[in-house]
């Protein structure tokens, strides 16, 4: 089992993260347009009187009227908070807010953290209980047992919501989706297999209680807590531990494991040790989801036993039992039928679609999300991957599907295809789109230049780089700046990161020869005059990297116009054969993704131009899974009003058309008519109106200027522009992009060096 180093990052990050923008992680905004006096008018005073009427006559209609229904509450009082115990109510709220962006990123569901700063369990029931009908449903986070015991059962008598602890229960709905795959592959019987459970607290309960319900009998299911078996007879037992009490002579877990088909681990690193693993039955199951260690490594179990399914908590091995495959699907399947609570019909269903789910032959659309690897069922691949795009439809739909079963839906659906479909449309698709590249780049750790290496988001950018395993970065810089920089950014200055600089006698010269045959004939140069460039200029020396095979791929701007930065890329590395180079920005905003050329690069191309950027944009678009529908975008639509400013366009339609491209395409349109399905009905000889994905701009200005204004007035997430037609993989981060932006590019340069066929 393939271990690799896990994520790092230093406290100063961590903090510098929460602090910036805004501080925080969450933030309220409204899905009504508030500009107008009538708008306003209509969200409060006089209009809200019409919908407060309504729900005071018919409570349901709040679900019609307001947000409660896409509502979530995540709660705690702080009393076991990530395994670091009990710091307070104050000191879970990033705990909270974090647990609020996992909802959106996964569910898109509404989420406010409220931290109750309380140990008194009738307190924290009062108050939940009180401010519970404005919400959809309630999650329990980081309370300590057994007060979430007794806090989630008297809710779920009080409140007609789902009121679900995660911590509880969703670790069992993942345990035993794990476990009916591995109980599969180790051909055993669930009724008939014996399960050791190392821990006692609410989790390792909820997953004791769940496999029952699963069909594994009580009597074969083995409790250790910190003092040993709980047993029939055993003094001091509280309520919820004499509910897993059996008759056994066993007293001590090494006792216990003798023999067992199953070790469920939800305790303390080491508590499970080689001989104790020699001890277990043949083809043993061994879950050790202890945190952030677990209570046997992988390696420590391979070394004694070739035969086991291993799983842990870690992202670091496979067959992670990890929390985000279950609850934001299982709320959200919940909330959509309106369900009165999560029962236990509905946690097996999801525990049985997960684990379904991984039987299943993986599509291309999901290899390409998990960047190029294709699990296959088995020992290894047990659980589905976190970032499966399928999830958002398969769980959900299985969860409404039993509240249906069970009558504890509110509303039915009545087309589970349809309600399929539009679960996948909630997922961000640039999310499936980086995680797929990222994911394939892991894989293939290409060396990527970053050719600013004394910017701060440049350099954080790198570390990051470095750091989440995507590839090796080097930068360019000089050392002692650099290092100075690292420090500052809470590393050690000799964090293991290589610097590149024209100190290095022989790349200089390689570089000068290089630059020289180029610039000699097309420029006139001199080679001392190639020197100085090499000598003084990043973006030159780092694109010659590149070109010299020292490194793979390369991202530069941020502290200059990308004009600038091109200027001197091109110097080093020509255009593809047979391509044209232009910019092309992803944006996504509001659920649709479309792609925006050219941004950056030829300030009014002609018709020819027009059509080849059409063309190798939607080879671009095709490498992140779109199917390409190309709108070439004006002022006029279908030559309405027609103007010599509106030929080009027209004109590259049927250059497309001679070519027979095989790609759907029209034009030229305005926008709107692209982007907006209204318009359907009065164009309906256009297949592409309404539903276009990639905007083929009348210049340069017009594209710039449409993409910067979305991305500053709008929430859209905005990607590139990507370079699209140069020689090499290099891409330019347009001035000052942050970290993220700058992380995002150099994952694309590196993914581009190995997907698409360059000649150096």
């Amino acid at each position: 089992m393939k271990k690799t180093k896990i994520d790092h990052y230093t406290d100063k990050e961590a903090l510098d993260f929460h602090k910036e923008k805004k501080p925080g992680k969450i933030e309220i905004s409204s899905s009504k347009n508030m500009t107008t006096k009538r708008d306003l008018a209509l969200a409060y005073s006089p209009g809200v009187a019409a919908p407060v009427r309504a729900i005071s006559d018919n409570p349901e209609a709040a679900f019609d009227y307001t947000s409660k229904g896409n509502l979530v509450a995540v709660i705690s009082n702080g009393s076991a908070i990530l395994g670091m115990g009990n710091l307070g109510a104050l000191a879970s709220k990033p705990v909270m807010e974090g647990k609020a962006v996992l909802f959106k990123r996964f569910a898109d569901i509404d989420s406010i953290d409220l931290e109750i700063d309380s140990d008194d369990t009738e307190e924290i029931i009062n108050s939940i209980k009180n401010f519970g009908p404005s919400f959809g449903g309630i999650n329990l986070e980081d309370i300590a047992a057994p007060d979430c015991f007794i806090i989630e059962d008297k809710l779920k008598e009080i409140l007609d919501i789902p009121v679900f602890h995660d911590d509880q229960h969703g670790t069992a709905i993942i345990t035993t989706a794990a476990l009916i795959n591995a109980l599969d592959i180790s051909k055993k019987k669930i009724d008939k297999v014996k399960i050791v459970v190392n821990g006692a607290g609410a989790s390792a309960m909820a997953c004791a209680n769940l496999f029952k319900k699963s069909g594994v009998p009580n009597e074969n299911i083995t409790m250790v807590d910190r003092k040993g078996v709980i047993y029939k007879g055993r003094e001091n037992l509280n309520q919820w531990k004499s509910s897993h009490a059996i008759e056994t002579e066993h007293r001590t877990l090494s006792d216990a494991i003798n023999n067992a088909d199953v070790f469920l681990g939800l305790s303390a690193k080491g508590t499970l040790t080689k001989e104790m693993v020699k001890k277990m039955a043949k083809n043993p199951i061994i879950f050790a989801c202890a945190n952030p260690d677990p209570e046997i490594t992988p390696e420590e179990v391979e070394e004694v036993r070739n035969d086991a399914i291993i799983a842990t908590g870690r992202s670091d091995y496979a067959n992670q039992v990890n929390n985000l495959i279950g609850f934001p699907y299982i709320f959200r399947g919940a909330l959509d039928v309106r369900a009165k609570t999560i029962n236990e019909e509905m946690k097996v269903a999801a525990a049985l679609a997960i684990a379904n789910l991984a039987k299943e032959d993986v599509p291309d659309e999901v290899v390409a999300a998990m960047g190029g690897e294709r699990p296959h069922y088995g020992k290894d691949y047990i659980i589905p991957s976190t970032f499966d795009p399928r999830l958002i439809s398969v769980i959900p739909a299985a969860v409404a599907r039993a509240a249906m079963e069970t009558k504890v839906a509110r509303i039915n659906i009545k087309d589970f295809d349809v309600y399929k479909d539009q679960l996948k449309q909630r997922l961000d698709p640039t999310v499936t789109i980086l995680q797929g590249v990222n994911n394939y780049i892991k894989k293939k750790q290409k060396k990527v230049v970053f050719a600013d290496g004394e910017d701060e988001n440049m350099l954080k950018a790198a570390i990051a780089f470095k750091n989440s395993k995507l590839g090796i970065p080097i930068l360019v810089g000089k050392e002692e700046l650099i290092k100075k920089q690292i420090k500052k950014i809470g590393y050690n200055e000799n964090f293991d990161i290589e610097i590149v600089n024209s100190k290095d006698k022989e790349k200089r010269e390689r570089y000068v020869k290089y630059l020289f045959r180029r610039l000699q004939r097309e420029k006139g140069m001199l080679e001392r005059d190639c020197d100085r460039l090499i000598r003084n200029d990043r973006v030159i020396w780092a694109s010659c990297m590149v070109a010299c095979n020292d490194a793979d791929a390369m991202v530069t701007g941020n502290t200059r116009r990308y004009s600038s930065s091109l200027e001197k890329v091109i110097q080093v590395v020509d255009p593809r054969p047979g391509e044209i180079m232009f910019g092309l920005n992803l944006v996504v905003n509001r659920g649709k993704t479309i792609f925006i050329c050219d941004t950056s690069v030829i300030e009014y191309p002609d018709a020819k131009q027009l059509a080849e950027m059409a063309k190798s944009a939607a080879r671009v678009v095709r490498l992140f899974g779109f199917d390409p529908k190309v709108a070439f975008l004006s002022h006029s639509t279908f030559g309405e009003p027609a103007t010599d400013r509106t030929k080009r366009l027209s004109d590259a339609v049927e250059i497309l058309k001679k070519d027979k491209v095989d790609f759907k395409f029209d034009g030229e349109m305005q926008p709107d008519v692209a982007l907006d399905e209204i318009y359907k009905e009065l164009y309906p000889f256009s297949e592409i109106v309404g539903n276009s994905n990639v905007l083929v701009m009348p210049s340069q200005h017009s594209a710039a200027i449409s993409y910067k204004m979305i991305k500053s007035m709008s929430r859209a997430k905005v990607i590139g522009p990507l370079l699209i037609g140069l020689g090499l993989p290099i891409e330019i981060a347009p001035l000052r992009s942050s970290t993220s932006e700058i992380l995002n590019l150099a994952s694309i340069a590196a993914y581009s060096s190995d997907v698409i066929k360059y000649e150096k």
